[in-house]
């Protein structure tokens, strides 16, 4: 990954900042998007030093409001004259609806609206870098999930969990037609399931039976760094040069959710998703 530039969001904690460590080990400059300019900071020192590269950079955004979305996009082309790999990995978990700055429900803003509307901003800057990648970090709930679409915010009835599934089922839609709309360009996107992880998910408002449940798994629970193995072999391996609009898990092809490979709920999804960040409507 030497003379490689990847930008991570969610890159403070957890498999981000593992994902960015075990890059920046391998040579590559690592930008980390992060909500806390302390925490980022204290992040960037530790991964320039576990990995021995100090080109790291840090990114401040909140990427549930759309504006800071745009902003962080417009600072990482500013920064960024070339973009080889961006992994969409922050997300979370919230027992119960929240609303965001721009009236939307939190989990489908930051799980999938918020990917979504910042890997269509570096698209061009992706393209013009090829060969490229876009890695999005989903969840084995994907295959749970179901997309709602006379209901996606959660605002006739909500779960927690429903509302979850949903938005990591939309990852690997939203990558799988991303795929479909990047052919021939030099641009890959792949999805990946990174295991169930020792991490702080969804400590903001956990559900009292999701603390229990994860207590008692931790034990069983992969680290930090074994979460991250995927995303780094997708974001470095030679092994998937080329390799577009498949969904991984282990470092392996695995077939997803039989709703993911419907194109026209994909492309139906794409088009309701940029309505509500204010993108072009543009069929494939």
């Amino acid at each position: 990954m030497a003379g490689k530039t990847v930008l991570i969001t969610g890159g403070t904690g957890g498999i981000g900042k593992a994902t960015a460590s075990g890059l920046a080990r391998l040579g590559a400059r690592v930008g980390i998007v992060g909500r806390d300019a302390t925490r980022a900071a204290s992040a960037a020192g530790d991964i320039r030093s576990l990995a021995g590269n100090d080109a790291v950079d840090v990114f401040i955004a909140d990427v549930s409001s759309q504006a800071e979305v745009r902003r962080l996009a417009a600072a990482v082309l500013d920064t960024y004259p070339r973009l080889d790999v961006l992994v969409n990995n922050v997300g979370g978990y919230w027992a119960h609806r929240h609303v965001t700055a721009d009236g939307l429900e939190r989990t489908f803003a930051v799980n999938h609206l918020a990917p979504f509307l910042l890997t269509n901003l570096l698209l061009e800057r992706l393209a013009a870098s090829a060969p490229a990648r876009v890695v999005t970090v989903s969840s084995g709930a994907q295959a749970m999930g179901r997309i709602d679409f006379d209901d996606l915010q959660g605002s006739q009835t909500y779960s927690g969990q429903r509302a979850y599934n949903q938005s990591k089922l939309a990852n690997v839609m939203f990558t799988y037609e991303l795929a479909r709309r990047l052919e021939g360009t030099g641009v890959t996107a792949t999805v990946l399931h990174p295991g169930v992880t020792r991490t702080d998910f969804g400590a903001e408002d956990q559900a009292a039976y999701f603390a229990w449940m994860s207590g008692i798994a931790k034990p069983f629970m992969k680290s930090p760094a074994g979460g991250a193995e995927t995303p780094i072999f997708l974001a470095s391996s030679p092994d998937v040069e080329g390799v577009s609009g498949r969904y991984f898990a282990n470092r392996k092809a695995k077939d997803s959710n039989k709703v993911s490979y419907d194109t026209d709920a994909a492309a139906r999804l794409w088009q309701a998703s940029a309505e509500l960040v204010g993108l072009p409507t543009t069929s494939r």
